[in-house]
């Protein structure tokens, strides 16, 4: 049975980015390494029943009139030639897109992208056996594309996270996914890279790879030798719409938090500092006195903010977040983001040639928002 492949979401990079239709306590663990001689088959066999195939109808929605042939100019002379009349515009568009996940406790947990599931109106999971079932969100986080589904039922086969900090370039890595629908497939490869920034948003922190992932590998999982998953392959380089060797995925570290967030309430609970700030150029880490690459400034302490409570003021550099020492944008950003609303935080600031240190009550982003 032919299934239509998600369109996937695009972030610029370079000639593009295109997203495939691709606290540890709570989450059980797992450790087997592939046996000597038979390459990733060991590692393979005991992993794949616990990834599965995602099937997603997205709610209906009005047809745009961009999206009618008759506002095409190549369409237009087509139906001129054979005399016929254009077809009234459909009333509801329902869309159909696929993905991967994999199930991280017994009793039906399945972790995705949010990308995958977004906007879904029905979410069909698919085991390794061929069993479907049908899915329920429990939440889902757009800023790193994590979502968290859950299934009827108990002893399902699951995977643990093993730690992306600890991963190392250079490492063996394989992704299992259903790329273009095609359930069960294996690929493999090595880390490229880790920390990449592709713009995509504030909390950008992806693990890179070679192994082969294309649309529908979203939401998958990428294994470590230790048969662990450092990371949801999330989005490739593809300057064609094909693997070309540059995928990325949410590195496991990060996806353990969110999880534990969803699982807990289905929403999302980030704190708020109140600054906007920017990077300090080599330039001016000279003038200050600075190590290159060191910290991040603040260009402006908003009104009523925790940042202007605790005493920060425009000009200040900021070094350190609690235990997180700040490099760059992304540092501070998760680094407020992931910390509790409520709870004292210390902030340490560079200030007229010295470094200082003040105590931060960080706000609910929530209720900022509203």
């Amino acid at each position: 049975m032919n299934r239509p492949n998600q369109k996937p979401r695009t972030v610029l990079l370079g000639a593009g980015i295109a997203a495939l239709m691709a606290s540890s306590a709570i989450l059980p663990t797992t450790a087997s390494a592939a046996a000597a001689g038979s390459g990733f088959a060991d590692l393979v066999e005991e992993v794949s029943p616990a990834v599965v195939y995602v099937e997603v109808t997205t709610k209906a929605h009005k047809a745009k009139a961009d999206d009618l042939p008759q506002n095409d100019p190549r369409f237009e002379d087509f139906m001129k030639r054979f005399g016929d009349q254009f077809p009234a515009p459909p009333q509801d568009m329902p869309r159909q897109g696929l993905g991967s996940g994999f199930l991280i406790s017994t009793d039906g947990l399945i972790v995705t992208n949010h990308h995958v599931i977004d906007n879904a109106e029905t979410v069909l999971v698919k085991l390794q056996d061929g069993t479907e079932l049908d899915a329920q969100v429990i939440g889902s986080d757009p800023l790193t594309d994590i979502a968290l589904l859950d299934v009827e039922g108990e002893d399902y086969a699951t995977v643990a996270f093993g730690s992306s900090d600890a991963a190392r370039v250079g490492e063996e890595v394989v992704a299992v996914g259903s790329p273009f629908g095609l359930g069960g497939t294996v690929t493999s490869g090595i880390i490229s890279a880790k920390s990449r920034n592709i713009n995509s948003g504030p909390f950008d922190d992806f693990i890179q790879t070679d192994a082969a992932v294309n649309r529908g590998n979203s939401g998958g999982p990428l294994f470590n030798m230790e048969g662990e998953v450092v990371g949801v392959n999330t989005a490739i380089y593809s300057p064609g719409g094909g693997s070309v060797g540059i995928g990325f995925a949410v590195p496991s570290d990060l996806v353990v938090d969110i999880v534990a967030d969803l699982k807990d309430d289905g929403q999302i609970k980030r704190s708020w500092l109140g600054v906007q700030i920017k990077p300090v150029s080599d330039e001016v880490a000279h003038v200050l006195g600075l190590t290159s690459g060191q910290g991040v400034m603040i260009e402006e302490v908003l009104a009523d903010s925790p940042a202007q409570e605790a005493g920060l003021e425009s000009g200040d550099v900021i070094l350190k977040f609690g235990e997180q020492d700040i490099a760059e944008l992304r540092d501070l950003t998760r680094s407020v983001a992931m910390e509790d609303a409520g709870k004292t935080s210390e902030i340490e600031i560079f200030r007229g040639g010295k470094s200082m240190t003040f105590n931060v009550v960080l706000a609910d982003r929530k209720d900022q928002e509203a």
